[in-house]
């Protein structure tokens, strides 16, 4: 059963938080902070959602919170630890882009968005704590899409910070680990954790909720992610044209012969 007002309350409470962080980004002359309270933005949502709803109790809804704290708070810290460096390339060019006025513009454009997109993503935690029934097969799909996404993000996460300590970190293209397999395994990554939860909601009996991993998978496949990231990479990386023969873009699978 969908709850308009419920999710409204969740929108109340996470453009709040964002419009904190929009204020110390304006203080900070670096908006790039707000990828490190993305995650925690779904946390906040989802208590939003318990704590107005009559239903939000039993197994699912305690399996759901504590899957999404561990995701949450693994991938919070990793984008913290950047707190101290220099505002992210992509929001730099923003920035030159749209000048002087960027930082009242970005409050619209940067972290209201934002807001948005991480409302309507959370469906899935809006349908969990929307219903209540005993746990199934679904459910342990949805456990081990979580389980498959979590060792993804969190291993590719970690390899690619070995290689950027490396002195000569600039111009290397990562093709081991599990980039051998992927371009994107943290992509990848965030695709599976959010079909699982897609899952949760399924085993709720709420399909409407999978418009929300749907928009992440567009997002992450055309927008922000994998066409973003790779916009200007090659002119970075002179072997990345290499990579991009041999590798998969998303979906794992065993390097190509180059």
């Amino acid at each position: 059963m969908f709850d308009l007002t419920i999710w409204l309350y969740g929108l109340a409470a996470v453009t709040a938080l964002l419009t904190l962080v929009w204020v110390v980004s304006v203080r900070k002359v670096d908006v790039s902070i707000i990828d490190a309270f993305w995650p925690l933005t779904f946390v906040l949502g989802y208590f939003v959602y318990r704590h107005f709803s009559a239903t939000a109790s039993g197994a699912r809804h305690h399996l759901v919170l504590a899957l999404l704290f561990v995701w949450a708070l693994r991938l919070a810290l990793h984008l913290f630890r950047r707190w101290n460096e220099p505002e992210d390339r992509r929001y730099r060019a923003m920035r030159e882009r749209q000048g002087g006025r960027f930082w009242l513009k970005s409050l619209f454009t940067i972290f209201w968005v934002q807001a948005l997109l991480s409302w309507f993503i959370s469906l899935p935690l809006l349908a969990v704590a929307l219903a209540s029934s005993e746990l199934g097969a679904l459910d342990a799909l949805g456990v081990a899409l979580f389980v498959v996404g979590f060792v993804f993000e969190a291993v590719g996460d970690a390899q690619l910070v070995r290689v950027q300590k490396r002195a000569d970190s600039k111009d290397r293209v990562l093709d081991s680990g599990l980039w051998r397999y992927t371009r994107h395994p943290n992509y990848f990554g965030e695709f599976c954790i959010w079909w699982g939860f897609g899952a949760f909601a399924l085993a709720s009996g709420a399909w409407w909720a999978l418009a929300g991993p749907g928009l992440l998978s567009v997002l992450l496949f055309e927008v922000s992610g994998v066409a973003l990231l790779e916009s200007d990479i090659h002119e970075r990386r002179p072997g990345y044209a290499d990579y991009v023969r041999r590798t998969s873009a998303f979906f794992p699978r065993p390097p190509r012969a180059s």
